[in-house]
């Protein structure tokens, strides 16, 4: 009964707190739309086309809101990964709980925000807001960063397309969380995919479609390929 209850808040939770958020978001749109449809125009196409003409910079307006708030909302609730953690599903804790709403908020924004803006420096600036320890001239152009508060990337970090860089594992229903390092410079491959509590050395390549387990410590300066990884330039 107490790890239903516990769900149930959990779900009520964060319907509250996203409804809250998107609701702020599209406030600047709806309070023009309110406006425009105030003021006389004539003839009537002229209402239209400055109406349909407002769709796209609300849009952006909307997104851009929405990654900031969001990760207000997330640094105000705590709502985090915690590192090193290793939580039962079936036992529904309150941290796991926490973490799985913060999890969703990330994915709202990846679903709304993420496909227009990723490998942008606004992408890159949400990831800083939502928790991340990001450096200079980092280039993110994946959906697919998740536990952001897990994650430190050094100036100059490269993550291709489709990679998969994540703070968190599931195993035999259990989570666990882990630290992952990307030292300066380092690139990490087209849908590639980096465990948990990984370190990659700096001015390291990891190729294309590589598996970087957990717990692996890459060296600086090395080119690493395959799934698990190999160093390929020695």
């Amino acid at each position: 009964m107490r790890k239903t209850l516990r769900a149930a808040w959990a779900v009520v939770s964060a319907f509250a707190v996203e409804s809250v958020v998107f609701g702020l978001a599209a406030l600047p749109a709806v309070v023009f739309w309110e406006w425009h449809l105030r003021q006389p125009m004539s003839p009537a196409w002229v209402r239209i086309v400055v109406l349909a003409m407002s769709l796209v910079p609300a849009y952006l307006v909307f997104i851009i809101a929405l990654m900031l708030l969001s990760a207000f909302a997330m640094r105000l609730l705590g709502w985090r990964t915690q590192p090193g953690a290793e939580w039962r599903i079936a036992d529904l804790e309150w941290p796991l709980l926490r973490w799985g709403c913060y999890l969703v908020s990330s994915h709202l924004v990846r679903v709304f925000a993420g496909a227009l803006l990723r490998a942008t420096p606004l992408w890159t600036m949400y990831l800083r807001w939502n928790g991340a320890c990001v450096g200079r001239r980092v280039f993110v152009n994946s959906l697919q960063v998740s536990d952001h508060n897990l994650l430190e990337l050094g100036d100059g970090v490269v993550i291709g397309s489709a990679a998969h860089v994540s703070g968190h594992t599931v195993e035999h229903g259990v989570v666990k969380t882990g630290v992952v390092r990307l030292g300066r410079n380092v690139t990490i491959g087209v849908g590639s995919v980096i465990g948990i509590d990984v370190e990659i050395g700096a001015e390291t390549q990891v190729g294309a479609l590589s598996l970087v387990p957990k717990h692996a410590r890459l060296a600086p300066g090395a080119v690493y390929a395959g799934a698990p990884v190999r160093r390929i330039d020695q």
